[in-house]
Parts: C-alpha cells; sequence; structure tokens
C-alpha cells in the first residue's frame, strides 16, 4: 500500500496547526472558532454539530446553536482543518491540515469508531476513474464500513 507520509499533530499542537492553516487561508483564528476546534478534536470519534455545540455550550456557559456550529465546520472542511464522515453526517479534526490529500475512512458499525487512513494509489485511482469518466473531482469520500479489530 503506498502510504502518504506525514507530521500528525495531536493536543495544543493540533490547535496550533490548525489556526496557523487557516490563517493562512485568510481566515481569521476567532474565540469560537477555537473554541468549536478544540472540541471537535477532544471527541474519540466523529462528532456532530450537535454533539459539538453541546460541547461548546458546556465551555461557554450559554447555549450555542448547531446553525453557527455547521457553517464553521463547512470552513473548517474546505481550509483542510476538518473531515466530514458522510455517511454519519459527523466530523473529526484532520490530525494533519498542513497537508492536503484525500483520505479513507474505516467506519465501525457496532462502536462508532472512525479511522482515517491514506493510500494515494487507491484515491488517484479514484480521481483518474473519474477523470475519464468526463468528471472533475473535487474532493473524493471514501469510507468503508464494516466491523473494526475490537468489535470483529
Amino acid at each position: 500500500m503506498s502510504a502518504h507520509h506525514h507530521h500528525e499533530h495531536s493536543g495544543a499542537a493540533l490547535i496550533d496547526a490548525a489556526q496557523a492553516r487557516l490563517e493562512k487561508s485568510g481566515e481569521q483564528w476567532t474565540a469560537m472558532r477555537a473554541r468549536i476546534f478544540e472540541a471537535l478534536q477532544s471527541f474519540d470519534k466523529p462528532a456532530s454539530a450537535y454533539d459539538i455545540a453541546e460541547a461548546v455550550s458546556r465551555m461557554e456557559g450559554r447555549r450555542v446553536a448547531a446553525n453557527s456550529i455547521y457553517r464553521i465546520l463547512d470552513l473548517f472542511v474546505g481550509a483542510n482543518l476538518a473531515r466530514r464522515v458522510e455517511s454519519a453526517n459527523a466530523y473529526v479534526a484532520n490530525a494533519h491540515p498542513d497537508c492536503l490529500h484525500d483520505c479513507i475512512f474505516l467506519v465501525c458499525d457496532a462502536c462508532g469508531q472512525t479511522v482515517h487512513i491514506d493510500d494515494d494509489r487507491l484515491t488517484s485511482g479514484v480521481r483518474s476513474a473519474a477523470m475519464a469518466a468526463g468528471f472533475s473531482p473535487e474532493r473524493p469520500v471514501i469510507e468503508v464500513r464494516g466491523k473494526c479489530a475490537t468489535c470483529g
């Protein structure tokens, strides 16, 4: 398997990398965006906008609407700070926001755990097949549903 090599961040280093990436894209790292990213990266499974709104509401001590979260999550996906797990309508923080690539999600139907893997041969093959069909791929999404090693 042709793996994609990069440095993965976690904790405070991930927050710093996300802030740098967002600012490099011309956007501001506001207090609310920081709170939302902090909440997103704290989940060990993909989180919905409602999960994140609840976490941010607890942090802020006031209710934060999911609509506000969705707008910022869309910004994060566009800036490569987060990835959307399409089949779950949920999000995960991108542990390497400074590296733009296509990714593959392995989603456990039993426990919900989602693992992100990279395989440039596979994702470039998907892009090539799309282009051969006259389609211009912008963001290929590959999700494999099944059971993780723990649940399997």
